[in-house]
């Protein structure tokens, strides 16, 4: 049971991490678009930030995803290399 609770911990830790990761891309692009806009409306610059950050958050994402589980990939990975050992 301890090691369920460990990894349920770790899990969580890592999925907040990615909730934490993805208010501050709303927040801080939100500041950024209304700066663009409130400065150089004509110019749309604020693109270039909210798609290099949103290239980090997703591949952050996937990250999350297949280190908790990722639609049971990791499982089946476990479970071959446990396999291979025998």
């Amino acid at each position: 049971m301890d090691e369920k609770l460990r990894i349920a911990r770790r899990n969580v830790k890592l999925k907040l991490g990615w909730m934490i990761h993805a208010t501050l891309y709303v927040l801080v692009n939100a500041m950024i678009v209304a700066t663009n806009l409130a400065t150089t409306p004509g110019v749309r610059w604020s693109v270039w930030p909210l798609a290099g950050w949103g290239i980090g958050l997703a591949a952050h994402g996937i990250a999350v995803w297949l280190a908790t589980g990722g639609g049971g990939v990791r499982d089946r990975m476990i479970r071959r290399e446990l396999e291979r050992l025998d």
